[in-house]
């Protein structure tokens, strides 16, 4: 009986052993902004598929792999809409090709690239007294998540387009873009033109 129960604690993976797609670890990303910690979610597992469990409960996007979330992203136009396992292949193979571009683990880059790419300031329509008002307003650190990956997946798509470039090597080269906070990456320049238009509405 010893012996089972010997056996079956040696058998329990430690959290370090449970890497996304079995590669990458998610011990020891790190959040950088304090705002996002809350709603970044990086508990480790091996596959990012939860199956919608969070649907019933507020805030439940929250408990979402960041990884996951972006694979919901990337199924959200009509030619993808529903095909997970596709969307899971192109995520595993741009992470491959992160790790080759930069020699870092992925997973750091896509969580830089969310805090560089999500908007702090947005507009929001006010009506008084039947005229409309555009008034510049805070975002909540989940919207901004959400913004940041709705962006990312967007450039990757407008990138590979009509691209002989694959999605794939697209979607890389826009999360190293915008963890690098470079201007040329699709979601940093979103983001700079709803700081912009916020901006003038003050």
């Amino acid at each position: 009986m010893e012996d089972l129960e010997k056996t079956l604690v040696e058998s329990v993976p430690s959290l370090e052993d449970i890497k996304i797609f079995g590669k990458w670890p998610l011990i020891g990303v790190e959040v950088r902004d304090p705002s996002l910690k809350k709603y970044i979610c990086l508990k480790p597992v091996y596959v990012p598929h939860t199956g919608g469990r969070h649907e019933h409960k507020r805030f439940g996007k929250a408990e979402v792999p960041i990884v996951e979330r972006l694979i919901n992203n990337l199924m959200r136009k009509a030619r993808n809409t529903g095909k997970k396992n596709m969307t899971y292949n192109i995520v595993m193979k741009a992470f491959d090709l992160i790790y080759l571009k930069t020699g870092q683990n992925p997973v750091q880059i896509l969580v830089r690239a969310i805090e560089n790419a999500g908007p702090r300031e947005e507009t929001t329509r006010i009506m008084y007294g039947g005229i409309i008002y555009h008034v510049a307003v805070d975002v909540s650190p989940l919207r901004r998540i959400d913004l940041a990956l709705r962006h990312i997946a967007e450039g990757a798509r407008l990138c590979a387009f009509r691209s002989p470039k694959p999605i794939e090597e697209c979607l890389a080269d826009e999360i190293i873009a915008a963890a690098s906070n470079d201007p040329k990456s699709f979601a940093i320049s979103r983001k700079e033109e709803i700081e912009r238009i916020a901006l003038s509405s003050r």
